[in-house]
Parts: C-alpha cells; sequence; structure tokens
C-alpha cells in the first residue's frame, strides 16, 4: 500500500507540474509592467508627498482584503484583476520603498492618480508622476535592477512581460475639459497622440513587444461630469474621437515597428454598452456614485458613508468604478471577440499567440 501511495503521488506531481506548465505557457507572460492614472495606480500616491490626488483612506479599500490601499475603488483595480487572471501575484508599486530585489520579477506598477500623457495634466492636484516620468522611473531603475535579478539582457527578457498602459482620462478630465487647450476634440487627440506615440516607440526601444492600450473612458457618464443624469454626449465624443486616433496610431506602429503586438481597449464601448444594458451584467446603479462624494464631486468622504450592494453599482466614487465593473471591464478586453470593444483582437489572443523566451 505505501509503494502505491508513493507511485500516485509521483504520477500526481508529475500531471501538476504538466498543468502548471500549461498555465502558464497558456498565459504566455512572465511578468506585468503597469503605467498610467487612477485607474491603476496602487498606492504610488501614498509615497508621493504633495499631492491630494490619494485613495489611502475609508471608504476606499472597503471590499479589499487589507484595506485602503491608495486603489481608487471598493477593491482592486483592472490591473489587479489582470495580474490574478495571467496567474501573477498582485504587482507592487514602484513607489513603495519594500519593491526591489526579487519583487519586481513578475512586474511593477508606476501608475499614478491624477497623472496624464502629458506632462502639465495634473498640476493641479500637486505633484503627480506623469506617463513620461513613468516610464523614465522604468527605465533608469527598475530595467536595470530586473536584468541584475534575471541575469539577463532587456532584449532577452522584455518581450516575455506585457505592458499594460491606462493613460489619457485625465488630460480630458483635468486638462482639455477645464479649457486650457484652444484645440478641436480632433486636433488635441491628435496632440496627445503624437506624445503617445513617442512614448510607446520610447518603450519599444528598450525591448517591449506586447502592449496592453486601455483607452479613455466614456467621461461624459461619470458622476463628476453628468451629475447622474446620463451620459453627457459632448464628453463622450471627444474621448471617442481619441480612441479612433489611437487605433489610426497603433496600425502605424505596427508597421514601423517589427514585433510588436498592440491590443487597444476600447473603454468608451465596453462601458457604455452595460451602461444601456445593465442587467445582463448584474448591474442596477449606472449613474450614481456608490460613496458619498467630498465637496469636489470626484473622491470620497473621508469615512463617508457607502452603499451596501456595491456589486450594482458602476462607479464607486465620481469618477472611479467598483471591483465589479472592472471585472467586467477586464473579461471584455481579455476574451471578447467584438472588435468594438477590442481591437485588433483580445489579450486573450495576444498572449497566446506571441512567442516568448523562456
Amino acid at each position: 500500500m505505501a509503494n502505491m501511495l508513493q507511485i500516485f503521488s509521483i504520477y500526481f506531481l508529475v500531471f501538476a507540474c504538466i498543468f502548471d506548465g500549461i498555465h502558464v505557457n497558456a498565459a504566455n507572460v512572465q511578468g506585468l509592467f503597469v503605467f498610467g492614472s487612477s485607474v491603476v495606480d496602487n498606492g504610488n500616491n501614498n509615497f508621493i508627498p504633495g499631492t491630494s490626488a490619494k485613495a489611502n483612506y475609508a471608504p476606499y479599500g472597503v471590499d479589499f482584503p487589507s484595506g485602503p490601499t491608495g486603489r481608487f475603488s471598493n477593491g482592486k483595480n483592472i490591473a489587479d484583476l489582470l495580474a490574478e487572471r495571467l496567474g501573477l501575484p498582485l504587482i507592487p508599486p514602484f513607489d513603495d520603498p519594500n519593491t526591489k530585489g526579487p519583487t519586481i520579477v513578475h512586474g511593477v506598477n508606476f501608475g499614478s492618480g491624477g497623472s496624464g500623457i502629458l506632462n502639465e495634466t495634473g498640476s493641479l492636484l500637486g505633484k503627480v508622476t506623469s506617463l513620461n516620468s513613468q516610464i523614465g522611473n522604468f527605465e533608469t531603475i527598475t530595467l536595470p535592477a530586473l536584468e541584475a535579478q534575471l541575469k539577463s539582457q532587456r532584449t532577452q527578457i522584455l518581450p516575455n512581460y506585457l505592458f499594460m498602459i491606462a493613460a489619457g482620462n485625465n488630460d480630458y478630465l483635468l486638462n482639455y475639459f477645464l479649457g486650457r487647450h484652444f484645440l478641436t476634440p480632433q486636433d488635441f487627440a491628435a496632440k496627445l497622440l503624437f506624445t503617445y506615440s513617442n512614448q510607446l516607440q520610447r518603450l519599444y526601444k528598450l525591448g517591449a513587444r506586447k502592449f496592453m492600450l486601455v483607452s479613455v473612458y466614456p467621461l461624459g457618464c461619470s458622476p463628476v461630469i453628468s451629475h447622474g443624469v446620463g451620459c453627457l454626449p459632448v464628453q463622450n465624443v471627444a474621448v471617442s474621437i481619441f480612441h479612433e486616433q489611437l487605433i489610426n496610431t497603433v496600425n502605424g506602429l505596427k508597421q514601423q515597428l517589427p514585433g510588436v503586438d498592440i491590443v487597444v481597449v476600447n473603454s468608451v464601448k465596453i462601458i457604455t454598452d452595460i451602461i444601456s444594458n445593465p442587467a445582463a451584467s448584474g448591474f442596477s446603479n449606472v449613474n450614481g456614485a456608490c460613496c458619498q462624494l467630498s465637496l469636489n464631486g470626484a473622491s470620497c468622504q473621508q469615512n463617508g458613508a457607502v452603499c451596501n450592494d456595491r456589486k450594482s453599482y458602476v462607479y464607486f466614487d465620481g469618477q472611479h468604478n467598483t471591483e465589479a465593473l472592472n471585472a467586467a471591464f477586464l473579461a471584455h478586453s481579455y476574451s471578447s471577440d467584438d472588435l468594438s470593444h477590442v481591437y485588433p483582437k483580445n489579450l486573450q489572443k495576444l498572449l497566446n499567440n506571441t512567442s516568448t523566451h523562456f
């Protein structure tokens, strides 16, 4: 009997290893590097003095295991949920002093609430880390440390990582919509995308090959703008123009950059589809904020009241989504075959179809 148990244990371990290998190869990714705004910030702004863009207090994190962490939601954000889907641990924030050594081998999150594609965006909130600065931190600090940890060169390492970028929301909310640029929506989108294209090319030159670009959200639907009366078309048209031009930019980059693979997530379409038919996704409140809002109408009042059924709300505060919406959003991004949601394919296909260097 003892011998039989030993044989069974050996078979079990062999099959477990095979299954685990299949899971890793199916995801086809070793780690995740995250860049962007409060959509993905998982605590970086906690460590930045002089910024008002923080979510390190209740009721933020009411559904997160460790409570408030700096995530602008009741629970996990889309970067957290993507890491889970890929079988990775939660990605650590760059600005946390503990993010060093072996903790970086599965990736680092550089996202900063209030930041934008343009360096000037977010200045109203004090100090934030712009997308340019986030990429600079990756290039000068994280990347050399990663090469040292893995004892390999960046050109061999980085094709095995996914680069997730969720930027642009604040370039509209905290910049264009405030009248800082006297440009048409088309011209402002072109201005943004000129800078964004250069930022993507900078990452490509460092060795990045797999990109997930989360386009600008339907800001006209957010409670801070709509005041709970439904989606406002002017703002949504402006950000839809950005998305259309982003598709053209990506198509151009694919012609210029050998080996690059990019998925663009149409945030406007995914979220407005859910808002238009909320019951199909389990939502019932698509206009209001789940938490009691502060005077600015955007963030939660510290220690303020919070709704009970958070899974039924699209918005947690005046502009950020609940974990439930984030989960639905990621599900569409990862596996939808609707090209109006993800272009030119879903994230799962990008990861499965790209060769790696394991």
